[in-house]
């Protein structure tokens, strides 16, 4: 019973980590894709919310993820042959995010842990995913590498190290820029807290990608009506054709 009653007391005397949580906010959680529509940006700012005061031991970091809607995405090679570069092997790259940014506080590599990246799939690599491949491909994994490799350079796929700023280990602000080229639905954004290379909080939200003003109608209307979509877009190539040759024969006068 002493022996109880002593390791009753000793685990009350050991320290308890301090809970944080996440308190976010938005400029704006909805963006309109409008015909004019060439990009947006997004300002994500929030603060750590505890009972306690504020840890000992390594400093507080944050990661911020937005991710575009998943598809799977067919990537082909492409070999020079007689003279011409024709599509030659192709694996389907499972599951692809049609947008991702990854902003953090400091260099992910030393914020964040292997073994957290793969349980909580952060980094690009890992938010991509890739099962398998024929097996008469040789090196599978460099299609991947080429999907990550065309988006980046496009902005569709963004590494943005020491973006987030952090005051007192308690407020955080960030931005995220949207291209223009973005694919409608629900982007999910995270925001991870992590401590020597642990996370230690995460937080979840949506922000709504929808088409506006025309573009929604004209999405809309070649979905539900193809036949008078197709029907208006011959009439538009045939005013647009007519037009311009009107104006030529003017300007040859």
């Amino acid at each position: 019973m002493r022996f109880l009653s002593a390791l009753l007391l000793l685990l009350l005397a050991l320290p308890v980590a301090a809970k944080e949580e996440v308190v976010l906010g938005l400029s704006q959680n909805e963006v309109s894709i409008t015909t004019n529509f060439d990009g947006s940006e997004i300002l994500i700012f929030g603060a750590v919310k505890r009972e306690d005061a504020i840890p000992e031991g390594p400093e507080l970091e944050v990661i911020v993820t937005v991710a575009g809607p998943s598809k799977s995405v067919m990537v082909r090679r492409k070999e020079k042959r007689f003279g011409i570069w024709i599509n030659t092997d192709g694996v389907e790259v499972d599951r692809a995010p049609s947008f991702y940014a990854v902003t953090t506080s400091g260099p992910l590599s030393e914020i964040l842990s292997n073994v957290e990246d793969q349980r909580h799939r952060i980094s690009i690599p890992n938010a991509i995913r890739s099962v398998g491949a024929p097996q008469h491909i040789v090196n599978a994994a460099s299609f991947t590498d080429a999907l990550i490799r065309i988006r980046l350079n496009s902005d569709l796929y963004q590494l943005n190290e020491g973006e987030v700023t952090i005051e007192e280990q308690t407020l955080f602000r960030t931005s995220v820029a949207l291209p223009s080229a973005l694919t409608e639905g629900g982007y999910l954004t995270r925001i991870f807290l992590t401590r020597g290379g642990e996370v230690v909080a995460e937080y979840e939200t949506i922000i709504d990608v929808r088409k506006a003003g025309m573009e929604r109608w004209l999405f809309t209307l070649s979905r539900e009506n193809a036949f008078l979509y197709g029907l208006m877009s011959l009439a538009i190539a045939i005013a647009a054709g007519w037009g311009a040759s009107a104006i030529f024969s003017l300007l040859r006068r």
